[in-house]
């Protein structure tokens, strides 16, 4: 396993499936969310219970579902490769391996990735006005619409939340009417009014992260928006804020259209050159 197994450049820094998978093909519960301008979030995971990309980066190392390794066994990995040792000493001015050091890289790495300029970006922040077409701007509108959608009071739209995202975590109803859903925030708190909540996610790119929702449940936008447009699932934590809406299959091809023009340009990734992988080996 890699951490690109999961969160693959080629499908919009995700995996593409609708749960996250590990060793000995084990699956998880949850989907595996973009890393794309994760460099902005202040909590990780969709729970939230990470507080840096360092240690967000260190729990998927030893996740028995995960890569299913141990800190030590991770050390002596990435110290058996020769290749290693000149970036180690580039970066942190010896050869040394430590876990420390490997979190430390990986993040660093992640902070690079960042969404180039949308059509939506052109538009708003340079005045293209010919960035977003006519469906584009009317489904902007519908996005921000108090009494209907209202999308932007979660995916927070103002010129201090320029990922679209407030950051934070409602229950808007996902897996609540299974027999033992996934409480998702309040197993971090413990705190019973997060039974249910996830964080918000980026909508920076979101038409290359299909599938959608924390359990990867949706396979288009157009499922997002219909689950919303019947107020979600109700349940007794359910945001305040999720509401039924009627919207005009007009309208929901413009709100659609809105959200494909939120996908900005990535600087190419290219990896160093390694004089050869190292050989696999079973965990």
């Amino acid at each position: 396993m890699a951490c690109a197994s999961c969160h693959n450049p080629a499908l919009g820094w995700s995996n593409g499936l609708s749960l996250a998978f590990g060793v000995r093909g084990q699956t998880g519960i949850r989907s595996a969310p973009t890393i794309l301008n994760a460099a902005y979030a202040d909590t990780l995971f969709w729970d939230g219970r990470a507080g840096s990309l360092e240690e967000q980066a260190t729990g998927p190392l030893v996740n028995p579902v995960e890569m299913g390794n141990t800190l030590s066994g991770v050390v002596d990995a990435i110290s058996s490769i020769p290749a290693y040792g000149p970036f180690f000493e580039s970066a942190f001015g010896d050869r040394k391996v430590t876990v420390e050091r490997i979190v430390q890289a990986i993040a660093a790495f992640e902070r690079t990735l960042v969404s180039g300029a949308s059509p939506f970006d052109r538009y708003k922040y340079k005045g293209e006005r010919s960035a977003l077409t006519a469906s584009q701007i009317r489904g902007m509108e519908l996005f921000r619409e108090k009494e209907r959608a209202n999308c932007a009071k979660c995916h927070r739209f103002d010129d201090f939340s320029a990922d679209l995202t407030d950051f934070r975590f409602h229950n808007v109803g996902v897996g609540m009417d299974h027999p033992q859903p996934d409480i998702g925030r309040q197993a971090v708190t413990g705190n019973p009014e997060d039974r249910g909540a996830f964080r918000t996610p980026t909508l920076r790119n979101v038409a290359a992260t299909a599938p959608y929702m924390h359990d990867g449940r949706f396979a288009t936008l157009e499922q997002v928006v219909d689950f919303y447009i019947r107020g979600a699932t109700p349940n007794p934590n359910l945001d305040i804020n999720i509401q039924p809406f009627e919207l005009t299959d007009a309208e929901k091809a413009d709100l659609i259209a809105f959200l494909n023009a939120l996908t900005g340009d990535l600087h190419p990734i290219a990896a160093p050159e390694l004089p050869s992988d190292p050989p696999a080996t079973a965990p």
